[in-house]
Parts: structure tokens; C-alpha cells; sequence
């Protein structure tokens, strides 16, 4: 599956199109930049212990240059929980038509 448009909505729920954001959890891990990619499984930063299966920092998801939270992405669709591994996909994208967020991939 490509990211787009898929990729499109779940960057728009989690993060507003924020690349530098940063969001707290309750366990104490934190979600991370555009994709909001946890530091608990995907991800390493300072704060948590983390499996880091993309083995990427979490700061560098903070960047513009969005490429290496595209390959964190597809990385995590590659487990069986794929995309539903976010709520905010879950709740506004999954089995939803996704035909408004074509026109921003330019296709």
C-alpha cells in the first residue's frame, strides 16, 4: 500500500501536517513529528526505553525533510496491526473514502 492518500489523512489527523510535533503518553513514551511515530516501539529518544524497530532518533522525525518518517511508516504497516497502529486512523480514516486527499498527492 502506498502512503498516499492514506498517508495524507493519517498525517493530517495526527499532526495537523506538523512536522515538529511532539506528543506525550500516558506510559511515558512520546509521538513524534508528522506521522507522530511512538518512541516506545518505533523510535529512540532520551526520555524512554524504546524497541527503536526503525532504527531511527525521534528528533530526526522533527525535521521537513519527511523521508525517514515515511520509511518509519512503512515499517509499521508491515506489522500486523498496520495503519490501525493509530487511533487517529482508526477513527477518521479507516473504511472512509479517501478521495478528498488525492488532489494532494498530485497524482
Amino acid at each position: 500500500m502506498g502512503l498516499c492518500p492514506p498517508g495524507v489523512c493519517l498525517a493530517f489527523y495526527t499532526s495537523g501536517f506538523d512536522t515538529a510535533a511532539v506528543g506525550a503518553n500516558a506510559d511515558g513514551s512520546s509521538d513524534y513529528g508528522i506521522f507522530q511515530i511512538n518512541s516506545g516501539w518505533w523510535c529512540q529518544d532520551a526520555q524512554s526505553p524504546s524497541e527503536n524497530l526503525c532504527h531511527v532518533r525521534c528528533q530526526d522525525l522533527l525535521t521537513p525533510d519527511i523521508k525517514d518518517d515515511i520509511n518509519c511508516v512503512k515499517r509499521v504497516v508491515q506489522d500486523p496491526q498496520g495503519m490501525e497502529a493509530w487511533d487517529d486512523w482508526k477513527e477518521h480514516c479507516e473504511k472512509q473514502d479517501l478521495t478528498e486527499w488525492v488532489e494532494s498527492c498530485n497524482l
